[in-house]
């Protein structure tokens, strides 16, 4: 167990090798002198599993361009060592935002060294757990649900795609609770239950969410939309928004096309909000993280996450590639906690 002090002896990590066109995730053991340059050391307690994650593990040049490579785009812990007065030994942190995970080393090693800036502490409320159940993913629900708020949206019709994803859970979660009345689209009909648990109002499937007719406006249905997906299902979505709409964007799972007329913007009047997690500073991602601990925190938390260990990522690796995963899946990195 490492307390209190870096390891002498070593640590275990997960690191993706390239040999010509193959990619290989494998736990290995790392030294000190093998972190990249940070003012903090950092003792990994949890991380999470993304769809990000899973693209990195398996050779995804649009994630990551260099190998070998240590993914995980998030890490939950204790300051061992600080080269900075904002954070101390012993101080609960959490990492993330930026290249992290993606180009630099990420959270899949039970020690890491990073920026100062790629860290902010952990707010009061939240366990380092509780803080990798959201991770990057109820981060940006957040982020998504705090743009709809922000342009004066209160209740109304929602649509949420990607519903049985992290992003989607946490977001189904978010807006009921804001007054929202939330239809949630996923492709996974056995999810129903589980979304509806969460908040949901109604849950439809993929080809009901698609029109692929030529009309550039389709009768209003949505106050508010927040995509996960893209494609022809945002397409769709855009087109059928009601006056005064607001859209939330944040992924590109089916498609990062988008086919569509300017009709919904013009004679609808509505507003396409692009979100993008890695790029808010640390200062904007503090107080999310303080609203997800306080006002936002989900009473849903562990009904929408499951646990790993260390040495069964890269099994998850292909599971959330295939789209079998639903929620969040948490990765205890420690080996004693």
């Amino acid at each position: 167990m490492i307390s209190g002090c870096a390891p002498e002896s070593g640590f275990r990590l997960l690191r993706v090798r390239q040999t010509g066109a193959d990619f290989t995730a494998r736990i290995e053991t790392a030294t000190l002198d093998e972190l990249p340059e940070g003012e903090v050391t950092v003792r990994v307690e949890y991380s999470t599993v993304n769809y990000k994650d899973a693209l990195s593990a398996t050779g995804s040049p649009g994630v990551t361009r260099t190998y070998p490579h240590i993914p995980g785009i998030d890490a939950a812990g204790t300051v061992l060592e600080s080269r900075v007065s904002a954070f101390r030994p012993g101080d609960a942190v959490i990492a993330g935002g930026g290249d992290f995970g993606a180009l630099s080393p990420g959270g899949y090693s039970q020690v890491i060294r990073v920026p100062a800036d790629r860290l902010i502490r952990l707010p009061e409320g939240l366990s380092t757990r509780t803080a990798m159940v959201y991770g990057t993913a109820g981060f940006t629900a957040a982020l998504c649900v705090k743009a709809i708020l922000g342009h004066g949206k209160r209740g109304g019709d929602s649509l949420v795609t990607g519903a049985s994803g992290g992003v989607g859970s946490v977001a189904i979660s978010m807006l009921a609770r804001n007054g929202f009345s939330v239809t949630a689209v996923t492709g996974k009909r056995d999810a129903e239950p589980y979304l509806l648990e969460l908040g949901a109002r109604e849950v439809i499937g993929r080809q009901e969410a698609m029109d692929s007719s030529s009309r550039p406006l389709l009768p209003g249905r949505w106050d508010t939309v927040l995509d996960t997906v893209g494609g022809p299902m945002l397409a769709t979505a855009l087109r059928s928004c009601r006056p005064g709409a607001v859209a939330a964007i944040c992924g590109n799972a089916a498609s990062p096309e988008l086919s569509l007329t300017v009709y919904p913007f013009i004679l609808r009047g509505i507003t396409l909000c692009g979100i993008d997690a890695p790029s808010i500073l640390a200062d904007a991602r503090r107080k999310i993280w303080e609203q997800l601990a306080t006002e936002w925190q989900s009473a849903e938390l562990e009904r929408i996450s499951v646990e790993c260990t260390f040495d069964e990522l890269p099994h998850w690796f292909a599971r959330v590639l295939r789209g079998e995963v639903t929620g969040r899946v948490v990765v205890r990195v420690a080996d004693e906690l």
